[in-house]
C-alpha cells in the first residue's frame, strides 16, 4: 500500500523503517530520505525517527564506527574515502570524527601495505616507474594519504625486487 502524497500514518512509516533496518543498519538521514521519497510528511518522519532513536534502533555514532571498521578492514578504504562515505550517508561531523579516530596512521599504513602486496602478486613490475604510478593511484582512489602511498609502494617494490633477485641465487 503506497501512502498518498503528504501522508501516510506513523505506523506505516515505522513499518517501512523496520523493513529497511532488517536488511542492514541505516543512518537517520538515509531513513528520512526514504520516507520522503515515499511521500511521508516531515512531521510523521520526525516522530517515527525520534522514536526509533529512543529505542536504540537508529544510532548514527554506532553506525559510523561499524561502517569505518568494516570498510577499512574488508574494502581497504583509507580515512579520506571513509570520511566522504560517511558524509554521503548523512553522518554528522562529530560522529564521523569519532569513528575515523579508530584508524591511526599505523593502521592505514599496514592496510595499504597489504593491498599493494596483494596487487603486486598479479602485476608485472618490469617497468618499475609504471608499476609505482599504478599502485600509488590505486591507493589514492581508495583514500589513502599520498605520503603513505609513496612510502608503502617504494617499500613493497623494493621487497619484490629483492625477492625476485633471490630467486636466481643458488642454494
Amino acid at each position: 500500500m503506497r501512502p498518498s502524497v503528504g501522508g501516510g500514518s506513523e505506523t506505516q512509516a515505522k513499518d517501512l523503517c523496520l523493513r529497511l533496518l532488517t536488511d542492514r543498519a541505516r543512518t537517520r538521514a538515509e531513513l528520512a530520505e526514504r520516507l520522503a521519497q515515499k511521500g511521508y510528511s516531515a512531521d510523521v518522519t520526525e516522530r517515527v525517527l525520534d522514536r526509533l532513536s529512543e529505542v536504540g534502533l537508529i544510532d548514527d555514532a554506532d553506525f559510523a564506527r561499524q561502517w569505518v571498521r568494516s570498510r577499512h578492514t574488508y574494502s581497504g578504504k583509507g580515512k579520506r574515502a571513509l570520511a566522504m562515505e560517511l558524509r554521503r550517508k548523512g553522518i554528522g561531523r562529530e560522529d564521523a570524527t569519532e569513528a575515523l579516530a579508530q584508524i591511526d596512521v599505523d593502521d592505514e599504513r599496514q592496510r595499504a601495505s597489504e593491498l599493494v602486496a596483494k596487487k603486486l602478486r598479479t602485476m608485472s613490475v618490469d617497468d618499475r616507474d609504471r608499476a609505482a604510478r599504478r599502485l600509488v593511484s590505486m591507493l589514492a582512489r581508495r583514500g589513502f594519504p599520498q605520503s603513505v602511498a609513496f612510502e608503502v609502494v617504494k617499500e613493497q617494490l623494493d621487497r619484490a625486487g629483492a625477492e625476485a633477485d633471490g630467486m636466481f641465487d643458488e642454494p
